[in-house]
């Protein structure tokens, strides 16, 4: 059950605007007897609630008293320092990222062999991206129809494609190596955003091919992210591994450079 606890309020200060609410206009020592909250932080307890602009004073009379502000303009102002608070952490957080990225480095060409896996379409979306997220010099990346489950393309692909701008904003080449009768299948948002901002991006291009019976990814030519056909059904991806080894992601270049130079530039 909500309280005016989730919006910050106190307890004290939760039972005082309450009774405010039943007994109308009314004394410190009154609204004490009528809240439980005790007479030694009545005031402090009225203090804050004026603060925030919850109640209103008649200092004119004597004793003061002390009246709630309407119960929909008291939720409002609730609401409105919250978002402010959380804004203001927000702000910090992005500070405090901004500093580490600076700090936290990582190894930039790993020679050990590593590898991970996930299962499942979304585990597999997820680590994709994050994958897209780390890199700094090169994406490469070779899509067939065949198997489209590997993400969610409604779902996933315009989060895949900001992964690829925020590459090439890192200052990182991106090839993209489509099955011909993919691109019908693409949201039209991508497409527009293609034809809009990357199609003349001199570090961007997509071509596509018939000849694609795979899908993968290779990062910064180290890193391999593969996508592993369903045992049972070749036309679902049963999930992908992602693989860190420079001399296997370079025979898999291999095979993949001759068919790049031969594919045809996208035209949508």
């Amino acid at each position: 059950m909500a309280t005016l606890r989730d919006l910050g309020l106190s307890d004290y200060e939760e039972r005082a605007y309450r009774s405010l609410l039943d007994a109308g206009p009314t004394t410190a020592k009154e609204l004490s007897a009528t809240s439980d909250v005790p007479m030694g932080r009545i005031y402090d307890v009225l203090n804050s609630l004026d603060q925030q602009s919850l109640v209103r004073s008649q200092t004119a009379s004597r004793p003061k008293k002390y009246a709630p502000v309407e119960p929909q303009t008291a939720l409002d102002r609730l609401l409105d320092a919250k978002k402010s608070e959380l804004a203001a952490q927000r702000e910090q957080y992005e500070s405090i990222v901004g500093e580490l990225q600076g700090e936290l480095e990582t190894t930039d060409t790993p020679d050990e062999t590593f590898w991970t896996a996930a299962v499942g379409t979304e585990e597999t979306a997820e680590l994709l991206v994050e994958r897209l997220g780390s890199a700094s010099e090169e994406i490469v990346m070779c899509l067939s129809s065949q198997t489209p489950q590997l993400f969610d393309i409604d779902r996933y692909g315009e989060t895949v494609l900001d992964e690829l701008v925020a590459a090439l904003d890192r200052g990182a080449t991106v090839r993209l190596l489509l099955r011909r009768n993919l691109v019908p299948a693409l949201p039209e948002a991508i497409g527009v955003r293609y034809r809009e901002s990357l199609s003349d991006h001199d570090r961007f291009q997509v071509r596509t091919s018939d000849d694609i019976t795979g899908t993968f990814t290779f990062v910064d030519a180290v890193e391999t992210v593969v996508e592993v056909p369903h045992p049972l059904d070749r036309s679902a991806t049963f999930g992908v591994i992602d693989l860190t080894d420079r001399e296997f992601a370079g025979s898999l270049a291999d095979t993949f450079e001759p068919r790049w130079t031969e594919a045809d530039p996208l035209s949508i």
